[in-house]
């Protein structure tokens, strides 16, 4: 199913339309994989393994015999704090001691399927755009038992608590229940009188600690239904307890892939070629031999990689052998990809989204136009992607930091031969990621150089490697356009955005392998509705319309942080802010008066600015808004920022956050902080240009990110809510380019349309 497409979305109209055969075969399509697929027996057991000391509950719970409780995480740990948050709603639910709370990382099985992801990105795994709703409904059901039977555990788009809340919450019920029942055997009890707190089963003054009855609960039958433990005294949940993986983190203990050493393990670099259809076409292998300390080199169609006993003398002689590389096709360069953009914008798109009526609400009416241009953004993580992998018999293991564990081992099993049982793939934690993770190509070169070598390989990317090869977010440019009421209100706008359809060329390389140069060239012309996400905004606009116009730019494009969001808020926040401008009106009431219809949107921005102390936007005050809705959270930031003498300055970022419920207030302010410096980076730098195939930039310091002096005072607020948990890893990423532009209009007088923030007009 994956890589399909929507055939009416082949022709490039407003609103493409299904005729009746096509609607009759996708729906005897869809219909006969329904029927297909439920009579396809289907019961997963857990298979997780267990010391003899302890005893397994069920997916997501382990505890010992000394009461130590092993909470299973299947999400990929890569800053955000899941491996806190996951345990903690265990723990609350079970009743048990946070200081016996253990982590392990889920193994691949279909019981740890990211439902919620496939649900909210469907795109990313069976387009539904242009079908009728009940082909899509069976489409979605197609797409959420696809995923199930193909363990698709994915860790993206601030999904880990909105997915596992439920499904952890009741699995520690289940256990708790086991534990209540053996020792309520024990005390010739109903179980249902007894309660658990702080690792003991309970009742009345009789106590029992859980590893005294855990084997004997393990045997026993749980409830048909979870039964939830009434509401604790003393809750860890909403508690801001101490990270788990922060001790090791701080002293340097925790293991990331680049950690891992093995018995007669080796060190392997790499050199690949410009982006684009690519092969390596030669070495200096004469040359290269003569290397100081060079064990191997190992060549492929499109890659080149040096193994000594140490990184510095792999890397090192890959510059003796002097790979040349030939690419296929005109190079990729900033000027190719500006022009490809400013094209796509001419040309016809696929209407995305629309609500009331567009033409009659902007014929004949004086139309306000603004363009805006983003570049490329760059993962630039602390850890390179890095992967440690080893022969074991006729199996291969592997240790890397993946979001998507299964689709990695199926990757390195299609490149290697091997089955995808005889690849045993660790998990490890990521140094960052952003979604860079979710590219696999380390693991599988990795994979192939250690079979080829028959013995343990560890491959890490240097940094300019990686800044040159891994597919950044893509660049954007947009086009939006007003019609205004008398009040000078927006009364019908349309935005058209011209952006590559990444969320195809994701799919292609995630879960058909397909290498990147291949789904870049593939994916064009298709319609994204991901590649917009974020631009039909909360604002109580009467006549609204989104476009997407696909443009060719010939690099490969991937997912980050925000994705789409990060610079659709871009566009219509600065575009907001010129229409309050134009109506004479500051920013704040500006925006109140379209946020009828978002209630909890407009309580962010009334409490931000009160905090903050708006005065008004007037210029010279130096302040900017900027707000936004994604992933069932509301956030309103209010930042101060002025030009110096040693650039722009951003002074102050206020923030104000509705996410719902709370696991850990910690944990979530950690989230909005590094969000806003994230938000930072990507408004002041964090991209590269790009000659001959290949990123221009090579280290850090070339990509002009701020350093501390840079990095402005940030308050952070949460609203108060009992809502069901939001999302939190990117909710800050998309407010601060706007918010900052904005500030500096206010500051300047100047109107920045740019990111990277630049006074260089369009």
């Amino acid at each position: 199913m994956v890589g399909i497409r929507d055939t009416a979305l082949k022709n490039k109209s407003r609103l493409p339309q299904v005729s009746r055969r096509q609607m009759l075969v996708g729906a005897t399509a869809a219909g006969g994989l329904a029927i297909a697929w439920s009579l396809w027996p289907r019961e997963y057991q857990t298979n997780l393994t267990a010391a003899p000391d302890e005893h397994v509950f069920n997916a997501f719970l382990k505890i010992g015999d000394d009461g130590h409780v092993s909470a299973i995480v299947p999400q990929c740990e890569m800053g955000q704090g899941v491996t806190t948050l996951l345990p903690q709603i265990m723990a609350d639910e079970l009743g048990a001691d946070w200081r016996t709370i253990a982590v392990e990382t889920a193994p691949i099985s279909p019981l740890y399927t990211n439902t919620l992801l496939v649900d909210e990105d469907s795109g990313l795994f069976m387009p539904r755009t242009g079908v009728p709703d009940f082909v899509a409904d069976v489409r979605g059901w197609a797409r959420r038992e696809w995923a199930v039977r193909h363990a698709v555990m994915l860790t993206a788009n601030s999904s880990s608590v909105r997915m596992f809340e439920g499904p952890c919450r009741a699995a520690a019920a289940q256990a708790r229940a086991l534990l209540m029942m053996a020792a309520a055997a024990r005390w010739d009890a109903d179980w249902e009188d007894c309660d658990t707190q702080d690792g003991f089963v309970i009742l009345g003054k009789q106590k029992l600690r859980f590893g005294e009855v855990a084997a004997a609960a393990a045997l026993l039958e749980p409830p048909a239904e979870p039964v939830y433990r009434a509401s604790s005294g003393d809750p860890l949940y909403g508690k801001e307890l101490t990270r788990l993986d922060l001790p090791a983190k701080v002293d340097g203990s925790a293991n990331y892939a680049g950690d891992i050493r093995l018995p007669d393990m080796v060190f392997a670099a790499i050199r690949q070629g410009p982006v684009g259809a690519t092969r390596l076409k030669s070495i200096n292998r004469k040359a290269g031999m003569a290397a100081p300390g060079l064990l191997y080199v190992v060549t492929h169609d499109r890659w080149v990689a040096t193994v000594a006993r140490n990184w510095w003398a792999a890397n090192r002689a890959l510059d003796r052998f002097a790979p040349v590389f030939e690419t296929a096709g005109t190079p990729v360069s900033t000027d190719r990809i500006d022009a490809a953009l400013k094209q796509a914008l001419k040309d016809g798109g696929y209407r995305m989204s629309h609500k009331g009526d567009i033409a009659e609400a902007m014929t004949g009416r004086n139309r306000i136009t603004a363009e805006y241009a983003v570049a490329p953004a760059l993962h630039a993580p602390i850890e390179t992607r890095s992967a440690t992998a080893a022969p074991d018999g006729a199996r291969l293991r592997v240790w890397v930091a993946t979001q998507a564990p299964a689709q990695c081992r199926d990757a390195i099993a299609a490149a290697t031969g091997l089955s995808p049982g005889d690849v045993v793939l660790f998990p490890m934690m990521a140094g960052g990621s952003f979604d860079a993770c979710l590219d696999h190509s380390v693991a599988v070169q990795a994979a192939i150089i250690a079979l080829q070598i028959k013995r343990p390989v560890q491959l890490a990317w240097s940094r300019a490697e990686e800044i040159m090869r891994l597919p950044p977010r893509a660049p954007v440019r947009a086009r939006m356009s007003a019609t205004l009421n008398a009040a000078g209100g927006i009364d019908a706008l349309v935005t058209r955005i011209a952006v590559p359809p990444t969320n195809h060329e994701v799919r292609a390389r995630l879960f058909d392998n397909v290498p990147a140069d291949v789904a870049q060239r593939a994916a064009v012309g298709s319609a994204d509705a991901a590649a917009v996400e974020g631009a039909a905004t909360s604002y109580a606009i009467p006549h609204h319309a989104v476009d997407h116009c696909p443009a060719d730019i010939g690099l490969p494009t991937g997912r980050w942080r925000g994705n789409a969001d990060s610079y659709t808020a871009f566009f219509t926040e600065c575009f907001v802010d010129e229409m309050a401008t134009r109506a004479g009106t500051d920013g704040l009431s500006y925006r109140m008066a379209m946020l009828g219809d978002a209630p909890l949107l407009a309580r962010c921005l009334l409490t931000a600015t009160s905090l903050g102390g708006w005065e008004g936007g007037v210029s010279g005050t130096a302040q900017g808004l900027a707000c936004h809705s994604m992933r069932g959270s509301h956030i309103a930031l209010m930042a101060t920022a002025r030009q110096s003498d040693k650039g722009l300055q951003v002074e102050q970022l206020v923030a104000v956050v509705d996410a719902g419920r709370l696991v850990n207030p910690a944990v979530a302010r950690q989230q909005i902080e590094g969000g806003l410096i994230f938000g930072l980076a990507a408004a002041v730098g964090a991209t590269t240009d790009y000659a001959g195939g290949v990123a221009t930039a090579r280290k850090l310091g070339q990509l002009g990110l701020p350093g501390l002096s840079q990095t402005p005072q940030i308050l952070v607020e949460f609203v108060d809510s009992d809502r069901e948990p939001g999302g939190l890893g990117e909710i800050a990423v998309p407010v601060v380019a706007p918010a900052i532009a904005n500030a500096m209009f206010a500051a300047t007088g100047r109107r920045i349309r740019r990111l990277p923030l630049s006074a260089q007009p369009l």
